[in-house]
């Protein structure tokens, strides 16, 4: 899939320092060794989902969350799901968010792996809004509508007016389909052409309409129809 060309070939963002995953004084819990050995990142999805229930698991914990994996088939199906993992999610999501500032901004590529965090895992359609300056910077993230498994309604308007109130120059729209496929609607190009003349009309600039699935997210731009 072609990277967002946003007009410049980087933001010029050094990549965040890895810091080390702290070394527990644990019991000789085979979840908790493996993460402090070799950190977070090494565990299994079913290793995660035990963590997550519990800060101590045990074997059985450990059997449980394999189960849940399997029945579910994926991360993401289990995050709908759980209200634990939701908010573990959500957390993350955050996180991320805040190490954006109005100094600098992500990669084009990082741009997309951002908005997949904010929205891929709710189990409801979200419309959202990264929010640039004249150099696309960053100057805010912005969740504008939410709605439910099968759609959100997006106003025009009000999107203009979020425009406005940040004062953007330039701005990335992205939504979510929690039925996983990224394949955009007839739906998403209408709207998408709507938001690209209403903003027009106080000079912002709609880059490109993410469209956020399961899998790789879908760039509306490299499809030709913004």
């Amino acid at each position: 899939m072609e990277q967002l060309n946003l007009g410049i070939d980087a933001y010029g963002v050094a990549d965040a320092a890895v810091l080390p995953f702290p070394t527990l004084n644990v019991p000789c819990n085979t979840i908790l060794k493996r993460a402090s050995e070799h950190g977070i990142e090494a565990l299994t999805p079913a290793e995660l989902i035990a963590l997550v229930h519990n800060p101590n698991p045990t074997d059985a914990d450990e059997d449980r969350a394999r189960d849940m994996f399997r029945h579910r088939g994926s991360l993401r199906e289990c995050v709908k799901h759980d209200l634990q993992l939701a908010a573990a999610a959500e957390l993350a999501a955050r996180s991320l968010r805040e190490s954006l500032d109005t100094q600098s901004f992500i990669s084009p590529r990082d741009s997309m792996a951002f908005l997949k965090a904010q929205l891929g895992h709710k189990p409801y359609e979200a419309f959202a809004v990264l929010w640039l300056d004249n150099r696309h910077r960053n100057l805010g993230f912005q969740i504008l509508f939410t709605g439910t498994v099968d759609g959100a309604s997006v106003h025009p308007r009000e999107v203009v007016r979020a425009a406005i109130a940040c004062n953007a120059a330039a701005c990335i729209c992205a939504h979510n389909h929690p039925s996983g496929v990224a394949d955009p609607s007839a739906a998403d190009r209408n709207i998408t052409r709507q938001l690209r003349d209403a903003l027009q009309l106080v000079n912002v600039r709609l880059l490109d309409h993410i469209v956020i699935g399961a899998d790789e997210p879908t760039s509306m731009a490299s499809r030709g129809l913004i």
